[in-house]
This record gives C-alpha cells, sequence and structure tokens, in this order.
C-alpha cells in the first residue's frame, strides 16, 4: 500500500516526532504539568508571530479564531473595512455581517493581491470605521497581501484596529506582529504549524484589549477576556487541545533544530521558487505573479487541453499524489500545490516528477525532465549561496 502524498494547503502532513508527541499520556489541565507545558509552549511561539503579546489557544479551528477576533472587537452596527482577494476573504464578511457589522468590502480578483495604494483610495470616504480586517495569505488564490504595508495604510488613515487571518501561512512566512502594527494576529494548527486540526492561536496587542474591555460582545466560549485572565495563570478557560499543545511544543523544537525561525521562512521562500519554476519550465500557468506569490501554496493554471479534474484525479489513483482543486469560479480551473509546513526540497522535487509522470500520461507535450531540472537548479543554487 503506497502513501498518500499529501500537497493540500492543509491538513498538511505531521512529523513522527509530532506524532509521538501527542501520544504520550493525557494529563489534567489544571495541573502544574499543564502549566509548564502552557506557558514554555505559547513563550516559545511569539517569534513565529513577531510579537512580544501573550499566545492565546483555541480549542477550535482557524475559522472560530476569526469570528472571535470579530466578536470580541466590534458591535453591530459599527462600521468594518474586510479586504478580501479570494474565498477565505469573504469568510470575514461572512462573519461580520451575521453579527450585524456594517462592511464595506474592498474586494480584488481572484489572484491579485490588495496594494497598499488600493487601501488607501477604499478608505478616503470612510469614517468611523471600527475594524479593517484582512487576509495574510488567500488559500484560494495563493497570495500573499503586503500585510505590513496595508498595516501601515490603516495606522496612516484610521484609527481603527487591523486585525489578519495568518492561518495558511503563520510558520512558513515572516510575520512581526508588533513592528507593523497588527492589532489581533490569527492561525491554525492544521496548515504550517504541522499539527492535526483542531487548535487555534491568537495574539492581541494592547490597542486591541482596550477596545475588548469596552466592547459588549455576545461571546461565552470565544470571550478572549476569559482566555487573557486564565492564560495569567498558565491555563485555559475550558478544556483545551493537550494532546495538540503537546505536539506544538515538538514544534517548536524542530524549528529551532532548523536553526530559527528565519530558517523555516528561507525554507518555504525557497520552495516557493522551485515550484514556480518547474512549472514555468513545462510551460504550465501560475495564477499569481511573482511579487505577491505565497509561500506556502502555489495556484497553479489547468495545463494547455488537459482536463484538469481528470489530471487531478489521475495523479491521485495512479500515483497517490494528492493536490487540492480551485474553489469557487476557479474551480476547474486552477490546482492548488501546497508546500508547507512538514515539507522540503526533496518533496517538491518528488511531487514535480510525478507530475511529470502524469503529463505523459495525458500526452502532454513537453520536455521530459524539465519541470524536475528547473525546480533542481533553484535548489542547487540555494546550497551554494
Amino acid at each position: 500500500m503506497y502513501p498518500n502524498i499529501l500537497r493540500h494547503p492543509g491538513p498538511t502532513p505531521i512529523p513522527k516526532r509530532v506524532q509521538l508527541a501527542m501520544s504520550q499520556d493525557m494529563i489534567s489541565h489544571r495541573t502544574p504539568e499543564f502549566v509548564r507545558l502552557y506557558q514554555e509552549t505559547t513563550n516559545r511561539v511569539k517569534p513565529i508571530f513577531g510579537t512580544s503579546q501573550d499566545i492565546l489557544l483555541l480549542p477550535s479551528g482557524g475559522t472560530a479564531a476569526l469570528e472571535a477576533a470579530a466578536v470580541n472587537t466590534v458591535s453591530p452596527g459599527e462600521e468594518v473595512v474586510v479586504i478580501t482577494v479570494g474565498a477565505f476573504g469573504n469568510y470575514f464578511v461572512s462573519i461580520c455581517e451575521k453579527y450585524g457589522f456594517k462592511v464595506h468590502k474592498l474586494e480584488k480578483s481572484w489572484g491579485e493581491a490588495c496594494t497598499e495604494e488600493d487601501l488607501t483610495e477604499f478608505l478616503k470616504p470612510l469614517s468611523n470605521i471600527k475594524a479593517v480586517f484582512a487576509t495574510y495569505n488567500e488559500t484560494s488564490t495563493g497570495i500573499l497581501n503586503p500585510i505590513e504595508k496595508l498595516a501601515e495604510v490603516v495606522r496612516t488613515h484610521t484609527d481603527a484596529l487591523f486585525i489578519v487571518d495568518g492561518v495558511s501561512c503563520l510558520g512558513g512566512a515572516p510575520a512581526e506582529m508588533d513592528q507593523w502594527g497588527i492589532d489581533i494576529l490569527v492561525t491554525g494548527s492544521q496548515k504550517a504549524m504541522m499539527l492535526p486540526p483542531g487548535l487555534a492561536l491568537v495574539s492581541v496587542g494592547e490597542r486591541a484589549w482596550k477596545i475588548i474591555e469596552e466592547t459588549n460582545k455576545p461571546a461565552y466560549y470565544l470571550d478572549l477576556l476569559s482566555y487573557r485572565e486564565w492564560a495569567e495563570k498558565g491555563m485555559t478557560p475550558n478544556t483545551p487541545a493537550i494532546s495538540l499543545i503537546m505536539g506544538l511544543s515538538t514544534v517548536c523544537d524542530l524549528i529551532d533544530e532548523e536553526g530559527g525561525f528565519s530558517q523555516t521562512v528561507a525554507r518555504h521562500e525557497l520552495m516557493k521558487n522551485m515550484v514556480r519554476e518547474a512549472m514555468r519550465a513545462l510551460s504550465i500557468g501560475l495564477l499569481t505573479s511573482d511579487e505577491h506569490a505565497s509561500p506556502t501554496i502555489t495556484a497553479i493554471c489547468a495545463p494547455e487541453g488537459l482536463d484538469l479534474p481528470s489530471f487531478i484525479g489521475h495523479l491521485k489513483e495512479k500515483y497517490h499524489l494528492d493536490f487540492a482543486g480551485g474553489l469557487g469560479h476557479l474551480q476547474g480551473k486552477i490546482f492548488r500545490f501546497g508546500h508547507m509546513g512538514y515539507c522540503f526540497p526533496s518533496d517538491i522535487l518528488q511531487a514535480v516528477s510525478l507530475i511529470e509522470a502524469g503529463l505523459q500520461d495525458f500526452s502532454y507535450s513537453f520536455e521530459p525532465g524539465a519541470g524536475v531540472a528547473a525546480a533542481q537548479n533553484v535548489f542547487l543554487n540555494s546550497l551554494r549561496k
């Protein structure tokens, strides 16, 4: 039985050491052992967020963290801006509308990033904006928004909070929450953080805490003030995902062993470049520009003349190579190559080689080995630096 080669944008492969860590004997979340685990692990995660603020752990998916960020800071009837460049940006729109916020939607075409000029012009006629919501990495399109520059625009032109979804890139992309001026930053466990689904990580800045303290929120399980109160004691208000936190501690070990988080970021950048150069060598289009390309996921256009769903299905059935298809109006037009978390240059070479095998099965015209050679060249050049 061949193993499934999972190259999805999440969930992603889990390191064996992380699996073993999560298999430890269970402990109570109201014991000194858990307090040590919680405090040590959350402190070690801070560099991934680029913050000195506490990291709060919610036993949930990333979407619950997005909802917590919204419901804790904004009240019904208040005005917000939501930047959306794809399917997951629209999550924030749905959440905000569900809670009765007045939403101003800054929407870009799928495959384009929101630039600082776009946001500046959009904000000009608006006033009394309570929060600006943005997606750092858009999973549906492989776009990495220029969050640092967008944060500067929000700071310059408004008094609004800047709230960022980092679910599909934190752990693989640079983040400097404090330096850039992000007020709330969230992520989930199942992508670049190398864990199964079920753990959300949230960091809240001082400006946001002041707003949260003043907001009359209809939240109980997602009340961030409760998480802050219990975090001061090294615990969570409700039963946490203890096994996932054990795994998160080992994830931090793996990052340290790689040479620190900057090296982890560099690996993701390298894999992005390997994938993109391989596709170019095979004359296969890319949805996004190099300037705003994600380091954790690449959106690849359907090879000319191929029925994409059949091709992706064939890769999985024959070669056990598992990619995600497109979402929304991009369904059948792109596939998404996840290269985040527990993924390395050797995995990219394997996947590109199997893509080439599939292309030959479908009689696609290309020079055999061209994609592998291009990816390999990027990798070897990185070793020479």
